[in-house]
């Protein structure tokens, strides 16, 4: 690790990128299900309500969430290598850190990942309920989008069919 970037900085970097590559795994799965235009099928309308920050609705099995509710250190620990956090963060397994209830949950903590996404921060703090809601989306340029382009475009075109729904 560079000794000039800082632990905290390096952590939050992570979390961000996490965010994101989280986001990216459910791709295939959703594609190989015929989900397309973002995460819905075709026929459905996006609502900013159940859609995380981002645009990006968890799947109902997800390993992360299960293993934070039951704080089961084992299940944590398989999604943690499913996700290869460590190798590709540099974040060591701790089972009381390593923890996601998703990134709209109120009355849980909040894990690394939820408190440094800034994709998250900007929604808050605009009140919105989702990225689709946002005028600015198209040229936001927040790490997410920047790393993940392709999820990027998916969310955009959620954005277009919520937009062309209302008459917006």
């Amino acid at each position: 690790m560079n000794p000039k970037v800082s632990r905290r900085n390096f952590l939050m970097k992570g979390a961000q990128v996490c965010v994101g590559c989280c986001a990216l795994i459910a791709l295939p799965k959703l594609s190989a299900n015929g989900l397309s235009s973002g995460f819905l099928p075709d026929n459905e309308i996006p609502d900013p309500k159940k859609l995380n920050y981002c645009g990006y609705k968890c799947p109902d099995d997800c390993k992360f969430l299960a293993a934070s509710i039951n704080n089961d250190t084992a299940l944590k620990k398989e999604a943690f290598d499913i996700w290869k956090i460590e190798e590709k963060y540099g974040i060591a397994f701790d089972p009381e850190k390593i923890f996601c209830f998703g990134c709209k949950t109120t009355d849980k903590p909040e894990g690394v990942i939820i408190t440094n996404c800034t994709v998250r921060k900007c929604a808050v703090e605009k009140k919105i309920d989702c990225c689709i809601e946002c005028k600015e989306l198209t040229g936001c340029s927040k790490e997410l989008w920047t790393q993940f382009p392709d999820f990027k475009k998916m969310v955009i075109e959620m954005q277009t069919k919520y937009f062309e729904t209302r008459g917006a």
